[in-house]
C-alpha cells in the first residue's frame, strides 16, 4: 500500500452506495450482487474498495483492497501501520462524499471497526446521521469472538447470511437476520471446478500471498508422493501467479488463471471458498492448512469448532479430511489422493454429499442478496 494513499471522488459526483470487499471471495460474491442490483436500478452508483471483479460489474474502483489482503494474527501485526492509513483515509472519504449506504462483505478485522467508527462519528444510522451501515456475509460468530454480534448490532442496520444456521447465531439480538442463499447455488451461477474422473488432479492453496506461501509446498508435497496423473492449480491474481512459480512446480503441475471451469478428478485444498466449490462439484479431496505457529498456537485457544472447512460444518461430518499443521505430511496427502481415485464408494459419497449441501443453501425465501440490498438502499 502507498504511503500517501489517497482515495479518488466518486465519478459523477456522488455515491449511493460504497461496496467494502477484502478478499478475492468477497470481491467476487459483491460483483455479482453489483451486477445483478445495477440491472433492476440502472441508475445507481456503486463505488468500492474491493478488486477487479467489481470493477468489471459497473463499481468505481477506489483501491484494489484484495491486492493486500491477509489473514492471520501475526501477519495483520506486520501490516497494520498500511492498514490503518488505509482505514483512515476511507473513514475520511466516507465523511466528505456521504454515500447513502456502505455495504461491508465479510472481512470482519477492517469492517467491523470501520462501522464503529462511522457510528462513533455521527456518520452511521446508528449514529445519528444518514448513511445506512449494511453487512453481507457474516464473520463466523459461530467459531470464534461470539459476542460480536452484539456491536454489530450496535452499529448495523441490517445484515444478509449465507448459512441458514447463522440466523439464529444474532437471535438475542436486535440486528435484522436475513438469509439470502449462497451464491454458489444460485440457478446462474458457473462454478470454476467440476468433476470428471478422468481429469487432473486439483491444488488449491488459497487466494493470500502468505498463506499460499505456506500451504502450496504441502499440497505440492503431497501430490508429488501421489506419483500419478497431472496437476492443476488455479491462482486468482498474478501476486499468488508469482508464489506459485517460486515453489518450481514440476512440468506436470499446470498454474491456470482463474476463468473457465476445470474438470479434476480429486482435489487437495486449503479451507476457503475453493473448498466450498469444490465440495459443491462433488469432487473428492481433503484439506490441508499451515498457519504461522503463533497464529496456529492463538486459534486453537479461541477457535472452538470442530471443523475448519465450512462444508464439513455445515454436513456436520468430514466430506473432505482436515490435515493441519504438522497433520499435513505428503504421506498422508498422497493416501488420501490414492483413496480419492481409486475407491469408487469414496466418490459415491461424496456425490451424495454434495447433494445435501445444495439443498441447505437453497433455502433462501426472502430472495437474493440484491433484493436485500435494494430493499435498503
Amino acid at each position: 500500500m502507498a504511503t500517501n494513499l489517497q482515495l479518488p471522488p466518486p465519478c459523477g459526483g456522488r455515491v449511493d452506495v460504497l461496496i467494502i470487499a477484502g478478499e478475492h471471495s468477497g470481491d467476487e460474491h459483491g460483483a455479482r450482487m453489483v451486477r445483478e442490483l445495477r440491472a433492476k436500478q440502472p441508475g445507481l452508483t456503486v463505488a468500492a474498495l474491493g478488486g477487479p471483479e467489481l470493477a468489471a460489474a459497473g463499481a468505481q474502483l477506489l483501491h484494489d483492497l484484495t491486492a493486500s489482503s491477509v489473514v492471520g494474527f501475526v501477519e495483520v501485526l506486520k501490516n497494520y501501520p498500511a492498514f490503518r492509513r488505509l482505514f483512515d483515509e476511507t473513514l475520511r472519504w466516507i465523511a466528505e462524499h456521504q454515500p447513502r449506504a456502505v455495504c461491508f462483505i465479510d472481512y470482519p478485522g477492517f469492517n467491523l471497526r470501520l462501522a464503529t467508527a462511522l457510528r462513533e462519528r455521527g456518520l452511521s444510522v446508528k449514529g445519528g446521521g444518514k448513511i445506512k451501515t449494511l453487512y453481507y456475509i457474516s464473520p463466523q460468530i459461530w467459531a470464534w469472538k461470539a459476542k460480536r454480534r452484539f456491536t454489530m448490532a450496535r452499529d448495523l442496520d441490517a445484515l444478509a447470511v449465507i448459512f441458514p444456521f447463522e440466523v439464529a447465531c444474532y437471535a438475542d439480538t436486535s440486528l435484522p437476520v436475513e438469509f439470502v442463499g449462497h451464491p454458489f447455488v444460485a440457478p446462474d451461477y458457473v462454478s470454476p471446478v467440476r468433476y470428471d474422473p478422468a481429469g487432473p488432479v486439483l491444488l488449491l492453496p488459497g487466494s493470500r500471498q502468505q498463506a499460499v506461501a505456506r500451504i502450496f509446498p504441502v499440497l505440492l508435497g503431497g501430490f508429488r508422493a501421489f506419483g500419478g496423473r497431472d496437476a492443476v492449480v488455479l491462482y486468482p491474481s498474478e501476486e499468488i501467479h508469482g508464489v506459485l512459480r517460486a515453489a518450481n512446480p514440476p512440468a506436470n503441475v499446470k498454474l491456470v488463471s482463474t476463468g473457465a471451469p476445470v474438470a479434476a478428478s480429486a482435489v487437495l485444498t486449503s479451507s476457503g471458498t475453493m473448498s466450498m466449490h469444490c465440495a459443491l462439484a462433488g469432487i473428492p479431496g481433503a484439506i490441508a492448512y499451515r498457519t504461522n505457529p503463533l497464529t496456529y498456537l492463538l486459534a486453537r485457544w479461541w477457535v472452538k469448532i470442530e471443523y475448519i472447512g465450512i462444508a464439513n460444518l455445515l454436513l456436520k461430518e468430514p466430506m473432505y479430511p482436515e490435515f493441519i499443521q504438522g497433520a499435513a505430511t505428503p504421506a498422508v496427502l498422497a493416501a488420501e489422493l490414492q483413496t480419492c481415485l481409486g475407491d469408487p464408494a469414496r466418490r459415491t459419497r461424496t456425490a451424495g454429499q454434495a447433494a445435501r449441501l445444495r439443498v441447505l443453501l437453497s433455502q433462501a425465501a426472502g430472495g437474493t442478496a440484491a433484493d436485500w440490498l435494494a430493499r435498503h438502499v
